[in-house]
Parts: C-alpha cells; sequence; structure tokens
C-alpha cells in the first residue's frame, strides 16, 4: 500500500529557514515542500492540497497575509491550518496575523522543537485525520506512522483508498458524511471521482474489515458514518 504522508507547505523565501523547518516538520514523518511566493503557493495549493501551511509574513510578490486572505475566502481550501512563521513580533503584528485567519503564530527566531510541537497540536485539534497517534475503534486498529491496520491484532491488507477513508472515519466516529462531503474530505475537490465510486470503497473497505465491517455503517438517503454502537 502506498503511504499516506501528511504534507506541510512552506512558504518561506529564506533558503536557510526553508532548510531549518524542513529538517524539524520530518522528524514526525511529514513530507515538506516548499515554494519562496504567494504566487507558486497558490498553484501549489490548487494542484495538491496540503494539510498544514507555515506562512513567512514578508515575500518577495505580496505579503503572506494576502495569500492568507485568499485561501480564508475559498470554500475549497478555507479550513487548510495555517501557521505565521515570521520576523514581525510586535504584538499588533500577530494581532493583525490571527485576526486575519491565522491558527497559530511563531516568531523568527524560534526552537524546532516548539515548531513541531505546535505543528502537531494543531494538526490534532483541526485535522484529526492527520494526527500521528494510532486510532481504535472495536477490535481495529490503525497506525498512521507505519500506514498499517490492524485486525484482532493481525495486519490486514487494505487497499490505499479504503485506508484513507477507514483513516477519515476513524477521527470522526459518529459523525455521518454524505459521498460529496467524503470525496471532499478524503480525496479533495481537485480529484475527479463519480460520488458512486465512494460506494465501491465503501464495499471494499468492508471486505477487508472482515467481521468487523459492521463498523462502517450506512445511514440511508444520506451517506455513511463509523460507529461502535
Amino acid at each position: 500500500m502506498a503511504t499516506d504522508k501528511t504534507t506541510i507547505l512552506i512558504v518561506e523565501d529564506e533558503p536557510a529557514i526553508v532548510e531549518l523547518v524542513t529538517f524539524s516538520l520530518r522528524e514526525a514523518g511529514w513530507n515538506c515542500c516548499a515554494v519562496p511566493t504567494v504566487g507558486e503557493a497558490w498553484d501549489f495549493i490548487q494542484h495538491r492540497t496540503p494539510q498544514l501551511i507555515l506562512l513567512d509574513w514578508m515575500l518577495p510578490d505580496q505579503t503572506g497575509l494576502r495569500l492568507l486572505a485568499r485561501i480564508r475566502a475559498d470554500r475549497q481550501f478555507n479550513e487548510i491550518p495555517v501557521i505565521m512563521l515570521t520576523a514581525k513580533s510586535m504584538e499588533e503584528d500577530k494581532l493583525a496575523g490571527l485576526n486575519s485567519g491565522a491558527d497559530d503564530y511563531i516568531t523568527k527566531p524560534f526552537s524546532p522543537r516548539e515548531l513541531l510541537a505546535r505543528a502537531k497540536a494543531l494538526l490534532r485539534r483541526k485535522s484529526p485525520e492527520h494526527a500521528q497517534a494510532t486510532m481504535r475503534a472495536g477490535n481495529v486498529m490503525l497506525d498512521p506512522v507505519s500506514c498499517t491496520v490492524m485486525l484482532d491484532q493481525q495486519k490486514i491488507d487494505i487497499g490505499h483508498a479504503e485506508y484513507k477513508l477507514l483513516k477519515f472515519l476513524l477521527a470522526h466516529p459518529e459523525r455521518v458524511f454524505s459521498r460529496s462531503q467524503l470525496l471532499d474530505k478524503v480525496w479533495g475537490d481537485h480529484v475527479v471521482i463519480e460520488e458512486r465510486t465512494v460506494d465501491v470503497h465503501v464495499l471494499r473497505l468492508r471486505k477487508a474489515l472482515k467481521e468487523a465491517e459492521h463498523l462502517i455503517r450506512t445511514v440511508r438517503s444520506v451517506g455513511y458514518m463509523l460507529s461502535e454502537k
């Protein structure tokens, strides 16, 4: 099965900072990509939605706040967690960043360990499906670090699409999602997949889960949910 790494987009034009941040975050097993301008960042986001953005304020073409405003105004991308990582340390600058929609604000110079800890905390809070903690439901366990699924402590074979679907549902137990919501949240709006394809992946997931297939419930005329009840 293909790996399911969390992608972090670093929007920063200082190579030394990019190198330091990349080194720090790869400790968590994340995939780090870096661009130096707002224009390149927007192009990246449209083609590959990251799970977290680390955003500098002062960039060559536009300010980071302009990109942040654009992200928050776009329905497809407005929930992406964003951490401002900038040399602007005045209180009014921090307030401006947070009021513009940043989820956190870290000033340079920064502690790499603190950056990693705050990035992990933000992902746990905003995007639990991208957290690194082991997930469980009944006799099913999913390990995001090794990208494996265990049933009764035995590893099972599962396709990449079914793994992503299970991981998302485990992160949001007892919540019903429509097919269109699952397409958006699991595969992303930029992927061309018909809604009925979700049904096929659900069937494959249930088959992979064997006797635990009951965890994936169909809610008639609405969609699917994961429930232990």
